[in-house]
């Protein structure tokens, strides 16, 4: 977790905020310039279905990496070495998870939300209130993990010390999040993602070739080196072999498959990556962008390998873990190595960028979600105007930001564990959602209480599963930080082992889909099944509105 500390021992507070003001400045221009724009719910909500493939990869890549996967993992790889380059290898093989199983099918069937493939042959206003409360529950984890880290960041690198001005940094990110998604809708938010994309892999590059250069471009060198310094350290760690990490018992290595089912199978059913297949004008453009993304996010986490090796060679462990962002400031205090005050001040700016990118788009995915499938479909029975529904997003957006300003100040105060909060998003996504899409797409026996028990029995299982896990409570005291890893300190009420609850929930939310439609007496609607199988494979009707 990053908290407050003095910006002096790692660079020049008044840099990254000049640095951070410009990059606000550049993408307020083009976010009034995209709500020009903005004229109907499609607008809004999709781009006008105008976004070229090209474009939506770099979207995509701009969405799904997050503070998470530049600060996170390049720290993982510094400390842990082999282990924490596993994390980039499962984010990475869920795309071809999500390239083969949703993007093409998914634009096809829907109009804008996850809910519109899950209720086109469903009962619409059960099974579109179940999938827009898990969409929720996914985005404002998420987003609550992203605020905070946010929070922790920034005050970090601009030396902003106190409660009082941790929870202000917070309110400004929530605040210019909002504006982003109310003023520019997702073609705004699409070009924020595009160009914290292109910022991100730049500032990667840079970084990579340094450290290479470092070494004679010789990446036996480099990792010679960080194992070297491993050593050294006061924990040493073998970073080249598997096992830092995880493996040492049976429970973790039981763990880290269950983690990386979580991440393997979450990615294709997050949703605010499905909503960006929404915003193409065709399926080979979904299929292109996906491709766009899978390269990108590849290269990228090529990039990370060198980053955090190169974190572990030059700035050691030792002093990764003992800087106020544990971990998470690896890639910063690396950048202060290489290039300085400078440097540091760009890597900060692509960081802030990176969080603002995401947070909007998780905004605009949870906003969209309820005044799409619970206003418009539900609550007024797909009677209201697109002018109302937008008008409800919007309002829907204030509201969700607000509350993700709020529970990211106590989060960020309270020290919460933000991996912890990605890892459940993740999970949820993968036990509520996925089961469920793919049970629609391919089942033509699939029914509505199915569905229902899918989604509600994998989210309550996920949720259930890791507040009684050592996550919350009962984890032994880290050695080198003297303290557990566990949210609740002091305390123990876990009796589930593992960390990730995966490997449970999502086996099961399979098996009660399973057996809520064995059960149900309702009859599924075999032409609504063959229409939504044609209009999956071949993208016939993708304009038309969902029936209510």
């Amino acid at each position: 977790m990053i908290a407050a500390a003095d910006a002096a021992t790692i660079g020049e507070p008044a840099v990254n905020i000049s640095i951070f003001g410009v990059f606000v400045l550049i993408t307020l221009v083009i976010t009034f310039r995209a709500s020009r724009n903005n004229k109907s719910a499609a607008d809004f909500y999709a781009a006008g279905r105008n976004i070229s493939g090209t474009q939506n990869g770099l979207a995509i890549a701009g969405d799904y990496l997050s503070a998470a996967s530049f600060l996170g993992i390049a720290g993982a790889i510094a400390v842990y070495g082999y282990d924490g380059f596993l994390y980039s290898i499962g984010f990475l093989v869920a795309w071809l998870v999500a390239l083969l199983l949703v993007a093409e099918l998914l634009r096809n069937t829907a109009r804008f939300t996850m809910a519109d493939v899950l209720a086109f042959r469903m009962r619409q206003g059960p099974v579109r209130t179940a999938a827009a409360l898990s969409t929720l529950v996914v985005s404002l984890f998420y987003l609550l993990a992203q605020m905070a880290g946010a929070g922790g960041l920034v005050t970090l690198l601009l030396g902003v010390t106190g409660e009082a001005a941790q929870a202000a940094t917070v309110v400004v990110v929530g605040a210019l999040m909002i504006f982003y998604v109310l003023v520019g809708g997702m073609r705004g938010t699409t070009y924020v993602q595009v160009i914290k994309a292109t910022l991100l892999i730049a500032g990667a590059f840079v970084m990579t070739v340094w450290v290479l250069g470092k070494y004679g471009f010789n990446l036996s060198a480099l990792l010679g080196a960080a194992q070297d310094s491993s050593d050294a350290a006061k924990t040493p760690r073998q970073v080249l072999s598997p096992g830092a990490q995880y493996g040492a018992t049976g429970t973790s290595k039981l763990d880290f498959i269950s983690l990386g089912l979580a991440l393997v199978l979450g990615t294709a059913g997050l949703p605010h990556v499905l909503m960006r297949f929404y915003t193409v004008p065709t399926a080979k453009d979904a299929r292109k962008s996906v491709v766009w993304a899978i390269w990108l996010i590849g290269i990228f986490y090529l990039f990370s390998l060198v980053i955090g090796y190169g974190s572990g060679a030059l700035v050691g462990a030792d002093r990764i873990l003992a800087a106020p962002g544990g971990v998470n400031a690896a890639a910063p205090l690396l950048a202060f190595e290489l290039g300085g005050t400078a440097l540091l001040g760009v890597i900060a700016g692509v960081a802030f960028a990176t969080i603002l990118a995401v947070v909007a788009g998780l905004t605009i995915t949870a906003s969209a979600s309820f005044a799409h499938d619970v206003y418009a479909s539900v609550i007024k029975k797909g009677q209201s105007s697109p002018e109302a529904e937008v008008r409800v997003a919007r309002i829907a957006a204030i509201v969700i930001g607000a509350v993700a300003i709020g529970l990211g100040i106590l989060a960020l105060q309270a020290g919460l564990n933000i991996a912890f909060l990605v890892a459940l998003a993740f999970a949820v996504a993968a036990s509520a959602n996925l089961p469920t899409i793919l049970y629609t797409l391919f089942w033509k026996g699939f029914t509505t209480r199915g569905a229902l028990w899918s989604i509600y029995g994998g989210l309550l299982a996920c949720v259930t599963l890791i507040i009684f896990s050592p996550v919350v409570s009962g984890a032994p005291v880290n050695a080198t930080t003297g303290k557990s890893t566990s949210l609740i300190q002091g305390a123990d009420f876990s009796w589930f082992p593992l960390n990730n609850p995966a490997i449970v929930s999502i086996p099961l939310s399979f098996f009660l889909g399973w057996l809520g439609t064995k059960l149900s007496k309702e009859r599924p609607d075999v032409d609504k099944y063959a229409e939504l199988e044609v209009r999956s494979l071949t993208g016939i009707g993708a304009e038309k509105a969902v029936p209510h």
